[in-house]
C-alpha cells in the first residue's frame, strides 16, 4: 500500500530530545521539533516524487491497457463503458454519460489525464494484488455539472455499469462560473472501477470538474498510524545522522568499544516485540558510575527545584528499590512499576525515533526508552536521549496520573495528524514534557525531562534571565525554540490540571476529520466516526455515572449515619 510505503519513507526522522550545553561539549540539542520540521520536509519531497513518478506513468500508453486488461478481467461486458477509444457509440441512448460530449474533446482529455493525490494513493493500493483490485473501496466524488439535473440520471447509469453502489447523493447550486449544480456522490465498488469510474466521467464535456474527495483507508490526507499497541512493532523508525558512528561532534565518535556496545544494546531493541518481556542489560562499572553521578546530582537538587509530583514519584520509585544511586535500574522493573501505578508500560528503543512514532507510542500509554548510556567523558550531557535522561528525567512524573493522562492525550491527539500538526504538537511537548515550568505555591518548580536531567538549565529557567509566560498551547504551538543555547523562554501552567484542559480546548481546534479514545482493556484505539461507535461510548459512560452516582449516596448514607 503506498500509505506503507511513504510510512517506510518516514525512517530517516527522528526525536531529538534536549539537553544543556555542558563539559564543554558543542553540540546543538537534538530537538522533538527540529524532527517534526525536517520529516515534514521530507515527506513533502518525497510525496512530490512519488507522484510525479505515478503521474508519469499514467501518462503512458501502457497504462491504457492496464484499464483495458483489468476491464475484460472484471468482466465487463461490451457496453460497459472504456477510457481507450474515446467514444462509446450507442451508450447515450442507454442512459450512459459518455455520448456526443465524447469526441474530440474526450480524445484530448485522455492525453491529458493526471492523477490526483488521492487517485495515486488509490491506484498504488489497487496495483499491490488482484485481490487488492478488487477489494471494495468507499469514497466521494464532488462533480460540477455544467448541465441540468437531467445529468444526474445518466450518472446513476453510469456508476451501475461499473457495478457500484450509490450511498448517498446530493445536490446544490453551484456558484462556480459555468456550473449548475454540484453533485456529492458517495459510491462503494471495487478500487479498480472506481479509478475507471473517474476516468470516464473526466471525459465528458458534461463537467466542469471530477474530483475524488476522500477514500476510506486510503487517504493521503490522515496518516497511517497504529490502532492496537502491537501496531507499535511498526513504530521504530530511527534517525541515526546523530549516531556516534556518524556525528563527529558526538563524545562516542572515535571510541571503537562504545560505538560496539551501542550497536549490541540496539540489537536487543531491534528484536522486540509487542508481548515480550524488556530483556535486561548487564552494565558495566563504567556505566553504573556514570548513572550515580548524575543521580547524586538530581538528589541535590530535587528538593529545591522539582515539583511536588515529581518528588512524590521519586520517592516512590525508591521505595520500591528502583532507584539506587549504584545500579542502572532495568527497564522490564521499571514498566511493572509504572504499569501499577497509572497504566504505563515502557517499550525499548533503538535510538532517535521520529516525531509521528514516538508520540503514537503515548497515545497507547506506551514510553519508548532507550536503554544505552551516554558517554563516561560527558556524563552531564547526551547529544541523543540514553536510558539516564529517559529514567531521571521522564519516568518519575509518567508515575503520576494527571501528569500521565497529559502525556497521553498529546499522543492521542498525533493519531491521524497532519505533518503541520505534527510540528505544533511537537513544540507543546517541546515547551511542556521537556522544559515546562509550574506554579506551586507562587514558587516556580520544573516538570520538564529535560530541565531536571540537566543542571546549568535547570538553574538557568529558575533565575531572573529567561523570559515566563503562561501556557496557552495556541501560541506556545508556534513559539521559535532556542536549540543553541539556553531556552529565553519559558512557559508556565497554573498546574497539570489546568494544562490539561487548555490542551483540549486547543486540540478540539485541530483539522483532523475523527475523534480517537483509547481503550485500555482492548489497548486499541477506536476511532469515533460513525454512530454506533458513539452510541456504545454513550452506553459505557451511562454505565460509569451508574457506578459513580451509587457511590456518591452511599458516602451521603454513611456521612448521615
Amino acid at each position: 500500500m503506498a500509505v506503507a510505503a511513504a510510512q517506510k519513507n518516514r525512517e530517516m526522522f527522528a526525536i531529538k530530545k534536549s539537553y544543556s550545553i555542558e563539559n564543554g561539549y558543542p553540540s546543538r540539542r537534538r530537538s522533538l521539533v527540529d524532527d517534526a520540521r525536517f520529516e515534514t520536509l521530507v515527506v513533502k519531497q518525497t510525496k512530490q516524487s512519488v507522484l510525479e513518478e505515478a503521474r508519469a506513468r499514467a501518462n503512458d500508453s501502457g497504462l491504457d491497457s492496464e484499464f483495458q486488461d483489468a476491464a475484460t478481467h472484471n468482466g465487463n461486458d461490451a457496453n460497459t463503458p472504456t477510457v481507450e477509444d474515446g467514444t462509446q457509440q450507442d451508450e447515450t441512448k442507454n442512459g450512459h454519460l459518455a455520448d456526443a460530449d465524447i469526441g474530440d474533446d474526450a480524445g484530448k482529455a485522455d492525453e491529458d489525464y493526471t492523477l490526483t493525490e488521492e487517485e495515486v494513493i488509490l491506484q498504488n493500493a489497487a496495483s499491490e494484488s488482484p485481490e487488492a483490485e478488487q477489494a471494495i473501496q468507499q469514497a466521494a466524488l464532488l462533480l460540477r455539472m455544467r448541465d441540468g439535473m437531467g445529468t444526474l440520471a445518466r450518472i446513476l447509469k453510469t456508476i451501475d455499469n461499473y457495478k457500484g453502489c450509490v450511498e448517498h447523493l446530493e445536490t446544490r447550486p453551484s456558484q462556480a462560473a459555468g456550473v449548475q449544480f454540484d453533485a456529492l456522490v458517495k459510491v462503494s465498488m471495487s478500487r479498480i472501477n472506481l479509478l475507471q469510474l473517474i476516468r470516464s466521467l473526466r471525459q465528458s464535456t458534461s463537467f466542469a470538474g471530477v474530483d475524488l474527495m476522500s477514500d476510506n483507508n486510503i487517504s493521503t490526507k490522515t496518516p497511517w498510524f497504529p490502532r492496537h499497541a502491537s501496531d507499535l512493532d511498526n513504530c521504530n523508525h530511527l534517525m541515526t545522522k546523530y549516531e556516534p558512528e556518524l556525528d563527529m561532534n558526538h563524545p562516542g565518535f572515535a571510541d571503537k568499544e562504545y560505538r560496539e556496545r551501542r550497536k549490541q544494546i540496539a540489537e536487543i531493541a531491534f528484536a522486540y516485540k509487542y508481548g515480550d518481556q524488556i530483556p535486561s542489560i548487564t552494565y558495566t562499572e563504567s556505566e553504573n558510575a556514570t548513572w550515580q553521578r548524575v543521580f547524586n546530582t538530581v538528589l541535590d537538587l530535587m528538593p529545591k527545584h522539582a515539583c511536588r509530583e515529581y518528588k512524590a514519584a521519586f520517592g516512590k520509585l525508591q521505595a520500591a528499590d528502583i532507584f539506587v544511586p549504584h545500579r542502572i535500574p532495568q527497564l522490564e522493573d521499571v514498566s511493572n512499576f509504572l504499569r501499577k501505578h497509572t497504566g504505563f508500560t515502557l517499550r525499548p528503543a533503538a535510538g532517535l525515533l521520529t516525531a509521528r512514532d514516538f508520540l503514537a507510542s503515548l497515545a497507547f500509554r506506551v514510553f519508548q526508552s532507550t536503554q544505552y548510556v551516554r558517554h563516561a567523558n560527558s556524563p552531564f550531557h547526551t547529544p541523543e536521549p540514553d536510558c539516564i535522561h529517559e529514567l531521571l528525567g521522564h519516568i518519575p512524573l509518567l508515575a503520576d496520573p494527571s501528569f500521565a493522562q497529559f502525556s497521553q492525550e498529546i499522543g492521542l491527539a498525533s493519531l491521524g495528524a497532519s505533518d503541520p500538526e505534527i510540528e505544533k504538537l511537537s513544540t507543546v511537548y517541546w515547551f511542556t514534557v521537556e522544559f515546562g515550568l509550574c506554579k506551586e505555591n507562587q514558587q516556580l518548580k520544573a516538570y520538564g525531562a529535560a530541565l531536571l536531567s540537566s543542571i546549568g538549565e535547570l538553574l538557568h529557567a529558575l533565575s531572573d534571565k529567561p523570559e515566563l509566560r503562561a501556557f496557552e498551547p495556541a501560541s506556545t504551538s508556534v513559539q521559535p525554540y532556542q536549540d543553541q543555547e539556553y531556552q529565553p523562554i519559558y512557559y508556565v501552567a497554573e498546574s497539570f490540571e489546568d494544562a490539561k484542559e487548555k490542551f483540549r480546548r486547543w486540540v478540539s481546534t485541530m483539522s483532523r476529520p475523527f475523534e480517537v479514545r483509547f481503550n485500555p482493556h482492548t489497548e486499541r484505539v477506536e476511532v469515533l466516526d460513525s454512530v454506533d461507535k458513539l452510541e456504545t461510548l454513550i452506553w459505557q459512560l451511562n454505565t460509569e455515572m451508574l457506578h459513580l452516582t451509587n457511590a456518591v449516596k452511599k458516602l451521603k448514607g454513611l456521612h448521615f449515619e
